[in-house]
């Protein structure tokens, strides 16, 4: 749905299914619900998350035409994607399978030329599109510097094609479309910093015809708050950098992440206890610890972390678990629900990006005490983000 600054919708990767069936009878089951209690007399947009095997599925000219009146029919309308999960993402254990093939291979390559080619299609006219995708690939998988940075060479020229690509889309058709990179942590790129030395250092001095103006218009930050508040990013900072240098927002995906403050000794226990609800099987919880002395400790999943949970020297963890929104006390538990406030607030005041996506996929993991009906939960959170959006 359109608000004064932007495009707002959910991501659709919270519904489980591979297929493009599977998809859209998801769709068909749960968004005309959440479009009538949220935007019931105005058009709402959709997040859409596509697996490999959906891309193909939908390359059918009469699955997409399908599709296409679906929407129209429906008052809906799809403005940006989630290309980040290739393959199966509930339902199965993903943890760091989640950034393969990475963009060192032309798997990825063409899954994304793909969708692209879908959200063409699919995008009204006069609007911009998007689709977020991994940090290039996953630290933990390379044994060295070296063999990291010939990955980090390839990947580039594999995002360079993408971006070749769309510009030819935009010269025969006028339609503007993004790639939008995602920093995670333990990603090639996990942070605001390592965005910027990789697209200052990388991208723009690879071979390419295109301008630094035209590869900036294509390549994109994908904001993911969570992503953000686990590695204590300052996000006016990041945000007036990335602004200073001509570096484009192409969407922010409003998440929150689990926080937890280790200073009462005494109730240590009782809060590692509490975490522990939220150490699930299906899906990568990486830790970043702040110390006292303002140094940080990363753990690449929450046991690891847990197996280190009486270390003194920690004051505070935050952890790579995507909790719901309209949530900031959980207990013991807290959420980083005040980072989101920080960047919407920014994005209200000094509008940077035109799709404004909430993505909470974890509602089948989530504790017993957080789990409610999956639409009521979107419309609490999607509700919370128009009224913070209005204060």
């Amino acid at each position: 749905m359109k608000t004064r600054t932007a495009h707002l919708t959910y991501c659709t990767n919270i519904h489980a299914g591979e297929t493009w069936a599977e998809h859209f009878i998801a769709l068909q089951r749960n968004f005309p619900q959440i479009k009538k209690a949220l935007s019931p007399d105005a058009p709402m947009g959709i997040g859409l998350r596509l697996s490999n095997i959906a891309s193909i599925d939908l390359q059918d000219d009469s699955k997409l035409q399908e599709f296409q009146q679906w929407l129209k029919a429906n008052d809906a309308y799809v403005f940006t994607m989630n290309g980040f999960p290739y393959g199966g993402f509930h339902h199965t254990i993903v943890k760091d399978q989640v950034h393969a093939p990475d963009w060192t291979t032309e798997d990825r390559l063409n899954y994304t030329l793909r969708l692209f080619n879908i959200l063409a299609k699919l995008l009204p006219e006069g609007m911009d599109g998007g689709i977020s995708t991994s940090p290039l690939s996953y630290k933990p998988w390379f044994a060295n510097e070296r063999d990291r940075k010939q990955a980090t060479t390839i990947a580039t020229k594999n995002i360079i094609k993408v971006a070749e690509e769309l510009y030819k889309i935009r010269q025969s058709t006028g339609i503007l479309l993004h790639l939008d990179i995602e920093p995670e942590p333990d990603g090639f790129l996990e942070s605001g910093r390592e965005f910027m030395d990789w697209f200052e250092g990388d991208l723009l001095k690879a071979e390419t015809s295109l301008s630094e103006e035209q590869l900036k218009q294509h390549i994109n930050l994908c904001y993911d708050v969570c992503h953000f508040a686990i590695g204590y990013e300052p996000h006016s900072k990041i945000i007036n950098e990335l602004t200073e240098k001509g570096i484009k927002i192409g969407k922010i995906q409003i998440s929150a992440a689990l926080k937890a403050h280790m200073y009462a000794v005494d109730k240590r226990s009782e809060l590692i206890d509490a975490i522990s609800k939220y150490n699930e099987p299906t899906y990568l919880h990486q830790v970043i610890a702040r110390c006292s002395d303002g140094s940080l400790i990363r753990y690449p999943d929450l046991p690891e972390a847990l197996a280190d949970s009486t270390n003194p020297a920690v004051k505070e963890w935050r952890a790579h678990f995507h909790v719901p929104i309209f949530i900031e006390d959980m207990g013991l538990v807290k959420s980083t629900q005040s980072d989101i406030v920080q960047v919407l607030d920014i994005q209200k005041n000094n509008p940077f990006t035109n799709h404004l996506e909430v993505e909470t996929y974890t509602w089948e993991v989530l504790p017993e005490e957080l789990k409610a009906p999956l639409d009521e939960s979107i419309v609490r959170e999607l509700e919370w983000v128009l009224n913070r959006i209005k204060k």
